[in-house]
C-alpha cells in the first residue's frame, strides 16, 4: 500500500498533470482562462484576490525552501534548527492566513453574487475543496512539524523532504513517507490529487503569465473628434474618421 500511495499514485498524478496540460492547450485553447468575473463584482474581488495570490506565492516559496533545500545546506550556512523553524512557522502561518482569508472572501463572493455563482462550474467547487484541504493541512503541518522537530520526535527535513527530492530524481523511497506523521501523508496525497485535477480547472492560468506585454508595441488611439486633431493635417493616405 505504501508503494502505491507514495510511488505509483504520485507519478500517476504527475503524468496526468503534464499530459493534461498538453491536451488542454492543444484542444481547448479558448478555455485556457481564469474565466474572470471582475465585470460582475469588483469590491470583494479587489480584496480577496491579492490576499489569495500573494499568500500563495509565500506558500510556494516556503515549500521550495522546505522541500528542495537540504538541511545540510542550512547547517553549513550556520542557521540553527530552532532559528530555521521559527522563520518557517512565522512565514508559513502568515502566508497561510493570507491565503485562507483571501480564499474565504472569494468563495463568499462566488456564493453570494448571483452572476458569479451562475458562472461557477462543478469543477470549480471541487478545486476549491481540494485547495482548502491542502492549505489547512499545510498550516497544521507547519506548526506541528516544527514542534515535533524541536522536541526531537520527528524531523520532516530528514523524512518528507528527502522523499520529495528522491521522487523528483525518480528514485522514490516510500519508507520515508510511511514513517511520517499522518498530517504530512494526507497533505502530500491531497496535494498530488490537486495536481491531477489542475489541467481541467481554471488553475491553468498559472502558466499564462503576460510576458508578451513587455515587448508588444504601443496601442495607438485615434480621435473621432475633428477638433481634437489640432493644427496637424492628417497624413497622406489616411482618411479622417467621421463622428
Amino acid at each position: 500500500m505504501n508503494q502505491f500511495l507514495f510511488v505509483v499514485f504520485p507519478y500517476l498524478c504527475l503524468a496526468t498533470f503534464v499530459v493534461g496540460h498538453v491536451w488542454r492547450y492543444r484542444y481547448d485553447k479558448f478555455g485556457w482562462t481564469t474565466r474572470s468575473s471582475q465585470l460582475y463584482e469588483n469590491r470583494l474581488l479587489r480584496i480577496g484576490s491579492p490576499l489569495f495570490h500573494f499568500g500563495m506565492l509565500g506558500v510556494v516559496g516556503g515549500h521550495i525552501i522546505g522541500l528542495l533545500v537540504p538541511q545540510a545546506w542550512t547547517d553549513w550556512a550556520g542557521i540553527s534548527e530552532r532559528a530555521y523553524h521559527v522563520v518557517a512557522v512565522a512565514g508559513g502561518l502568515l502566508a497561510g492566513v493570507m491565503t485562507v482569508v483571501g480564499m474565504a472572501i472569494l468563495i463568499y463572493r462566488r456564493r453570494t453574487v448571483g452572476p458569479v455563482f451562475s458562472a461557477t462550474t462543478p469543477m470549480d467547487k471541487v478545486m476549491y475543496a481540494f485547495l482548502g484541504v491542502v492549505i489547512v493541512l499545510g498550516m497544521w503541518n507547519t506548526v506541528a512539524g516544527s514542534i515535533l522537530t524541536i522536541g526531537g520526535v520527528y524531523n520532516y527535513r530528514e523524512g518528507v523532504s528527502v522523499w520529495y527530492r528522491s521522487f523528483l530524481a525518480f528514485q522514490p523511497d516510500a519508507a520515508l513517507m510511511a514513517q511520517a506523521p499522518l498530517g504530512f501523508r494526507l497533505h502530500a496525497l491531497v496535494a498530488f490529487g490537486l495536481f491531477a485535477l489542475w489541467p481541467f480547472t481554471r488553475l491553468v492560468h498559472v502558466f499564462s503569465a503576460p510576458v508578451g506585454y513587455l515587448t508588444r508595441p504601443y496601442i495607438v488611439y485615434r480621435s473621432r473628434d475633428d477638433a481634437a486633431l489640432g493644427s496637424h493635417s492628417p497624413r497622406r493616405g489616411w482618411d479622417r474618421v467621421g463622428g
